[in-house]
C-alpha cells in the first residue's frame, strides 16, 4: 500500500464545485470527486490549527484537556506507528506552526520531512530595520498596522515582499516537492507522502493570474487578511477579501490538478490511496462574522470537505457518502489502509467501511475549541452548548508550552499532578490552572462572541439562520454530547462549566445499574 495524504488549511467546503459552490470553477476538485468517495457529512474535531493536527495524528480529541499545544509523550502518532511496521513516511509542509514552540513533536515522527518557508507569520526574512512607515502605506491596517511584537503581522509583509514570481510561492514549492517524491518512489511500496499546504489559510495571497475574473470595487492598499470576529465589511473591502480567498482556492485547485495529472500518467489510482481534506473552514462574512475562534462554530467553519480514494475499492470512486465522519477518524483510517492495529486510546473510527458502502461508524461528532462551546451534530441537527459560568479551567499536559512561548512562572506556580486519564498510558500529567493574566492565554485572546446555547435543524435551515426550540431533540443531543465527552475522558470541570454535571452523573448511574 502507498498513500498520498493531502491536507489543505482553511479550505471552505462551499467554495468547491463538487460541494455546490458556484463562485468559481474548481475543475481539479471536481476531477477528484470522480476518483474518490466524497463525504457529505465530515466535521472537524479540535480547533484551530495545531489542536486539529493532534487529532489527526492521535485519532482522539484534545480540546477538552488543553488548548494549542504539541504532541504529548504518551500520544499515539500514525507515522511513528507505521514506521515501526516498516512503512516509510515523508512530510512536505509549509505549515510553519510545526516549527514553533507549540508544534513540537509532530514532524519528528516522520521518516523524513521538508519545510518550505514563507507562510503567514513565519519568521523567515531577516530584516533588522524594516521600513515600517512604507509598509503601512502599502498594506491595509487589517494586514499591517505598524506593530512589531511577537504576534504581529510584520513577518508576513516582509515575506510577501520577497515573493516575486509564482515559483516563489510556498504552495508551488510544496507541490513540486511532492511530485519529486512520487517520481523517486513510484516503483516502491509501503510509504506515505503527507503533503500539507497552509493555503488557502489567510493571508489570501495568490499569484496574480488567479485574480482574473474576480473584480471588485476596492481601490485601497493590499487587503488579504480578514479580521476574527464581527466587523462591518459589507462593501468593497469585504468583496476584496472574498475575491482574494477565491483566488487562492483557484491556485490550490490548479496545483491539485497537477498532482492528479501525475496519478493519471503513472496509473497510481490502481495501487495508491489518496486522502484529501482540511483542518477547518472559516467565515467570510456569513452570519456577519469573519474568521474563526471567536464566533459560534457554524458549518462554514466546521463542516469540511473530505475525499478518500481506496484503490482496493474502485467501485466507490465518484460515490457520495452521507455517514458522519470527523478528523479523528483519519488516523485509524490510515492505519487500517496499511493493516496496522489501532491503539486502544484511539476514539476515531476507520472510514474504510464507509468508503465501501456508506456504513455508519459513529452516531455523533463533538467539536470545539478549548474554553468555548462544546458542539455536537448527528448529521441533521447541530447543537452549540456554551459555558454557563466561570468555572476554573485547567491545562492537562506534560508539555507546558503555548503557540510561541513557554508557560510563564505564574502559570507553573500552581501546578499539581493529576490522573492518569484513560489516554495517558498510566502517566500522571501536570494540572495547570488557566491564568487570566498570562500573556499567551488564548481563552482571553479570543473572547467568545454571541455565546448562547443554540440548536439548528440542518434539514430545514442548512444556513443555520434561526435557532430552534425542540426540547426532545435538545435532550437527545445533550445525551450524544455527554456520551462523546465521556468517551474522551473529559475533565469534571468541563461538565460543570457547561451545566451538565448532573446529567453526566445520571448517565453514569444508569450505565452502572445496567
Amino acid at each position: 500500500m502507498r498513500l498520498v495524504y493531502l491536507l489543505f488549511d482553511s479550505l471552505n467546503r462551499h467554495a468547491l464545485g463538487c460541494y455546490g459552490g458556484d463562485a468559481i470553477e474548481t475543475p481539479a476538485f471536481d476531477r477528484l470527486a470522480q476518483k474518490s468517495a466524497v463525504f457529505d457529512n465530515a466535521y472537524v474535531g479540535s480547533l484551530p490549527c495545531m489542536p486539529a493536527r493532534r487529532d489527526l495524528h492521535t485519532g482522539r480529541l484534545n480540546f477538552l484537556h488543553r488548548p494549542w499545544g504539541p504532541l504529548e509523550p504518551f500520544d499515539n502518532s500514525f507515522p511513528q506507528i507505521l514506521g515501526e511496521r516498516g512503512v516509510y513516511s515523508h512530510l512536505i509542509t509549509d505549515h510553519y506552526h510545526y516549527f514553533e514552540d507549540g508544534g513540537v513533536g509532530f514532524h519528528g515522527r516522520y521518516s523524513s520531512w521538508e519545510f518550505v518557508r514563507g507562510q503567514e507569520k513565519d519568521k523567515w526574512q531577516g530584516v533588522a530595520k524594516p521600513d515600517l512607515a512604507g509598509l503601512q502605506q502599502d498594506y491595509h491596517p487589517l494586514v499591517f498596522n505598524g506593530q512589531t511584537g511577537p504576534n504581529s503581522n510584520l513577518p508576513y509583509v516582509l515575506s510577501r515582499e520577497a515573493i516575486s514570481g509564482e515559483s516563489d510561492f510556498p504552495l508551488v514549492q510544496c507541490f513540486e516537492g511532492a511530485l519529486k517524491f512520487l517520481e523517486r518512489n513510484k516503483r516502491d511500496d509501503d510509504w506515505i507522502l503527507h503533503l500539507e499546504c497552509f493555503d488557502p489559510h489567510e493571508p489570501f495571497f495568490a499569484a496574480n493570474r488567479f485574480r482574473q475574473g474576480l473584480p471588485t470595487g476596492y481601490q485601497g492598499p493590499v487587503l488579504d487578511w480578514p479580521p476574527y470576529g464581527r466587523m462591518d465589511l459589507s462593501g468593497p473591502e469585504g468583496d476584496e477579501l472574498r475575491a482574494n480567498y477565491l483566488a487562492l482556492v483557484k491556485m490550490c485547485d490548479e496545483y491539485l490538478g497537477r498532482l492528479l495529472d501525475y496519478f493519471d500518467e503513472n496509473d497510481l489510482w490502481s495501487d495508491t490511496a489518496l486522502i484529501v481534506s482540511t483542518d477547518h473552514g472559516l467565515l467570510l462574512g456569513e452570519h456577519e462574522f469573519w474568521g474563526k475562534n471567536r464566533p459560534p462554530f457554524f458549518n462554514e467553519v466546521t463542516h469540511i470537505p473530505l475525499f478518500i480514494h481506496d484503490p482496493r475499492q474502485p467501485s466507490a470512486d465518484g460515490q457520495r457518502r452521507s455517514a458522519l465522519a470527523q478528523t479523528t477518524d483519519l488516523m485509524p483510517t490510515v492505519l487500517d489502509l496499511f493493516g496496522a492495529p489501532i491503539p486502544p486510546e484511539v476514539r476515531g473510527r476507520s472510514l474504510l467501511p464507509t468508503v465501501g458502502d456508506d456504513r455508519p461508524v459513529r452516531p455523533a461528532c463533538i467539536y470545539g475549541q478549548f474554553g468555548g462551546a462544546v458542539n455536537v451534530t448527528d448529521g441533521r441537527y447541530t447543537y452549540f452548548r456554551y459555558p454557563e459560568g466561570d468555572e476554573q479551567l485547567y491545562h492537562y499536559t506534560l508539555m507546558p508550552v503555548h503557540m510561541r512561548s513557554f508557560f510563564e512562572p505564574i502559570e507553573l506556580a500552581q501546578a499539581t499532578l493529576f490522573g492518569p486519564f484513560d489516554f495517558t498510558k498510566g502517566c500522571q500529567v501536570l494540572k495547570l490552572p488557566v491564568v487570566a493574566d498570562a500573556k499567551a492565554n488564548m481563552v482571553s485572546r479570543y473572547p467568545l462572541l454571541e455565546a448562547e446555547t443554540a440548536l439548528y435543524d440542518l434539514s430545514s435551515d442548512p444556513g443555520q439562520t434561526v435557532p430552534r426550540r425542540l426540547a426532545e431533540v435538545e435532550e437527545r443531543m445533550i445525551g450524544l454530547l455527554i456520551g462523546e465527552m465521556r468517551a474522551h475522558d473529559a475533565p469534571i470541570e468541563v461538565y460543570r462549566r457547561l451545566g451538565l454535571q448532573e446529567r453526566n452523573a445520571a448517565m453514569a448511574d444508569n450505565k452502572e445499574n445496567a
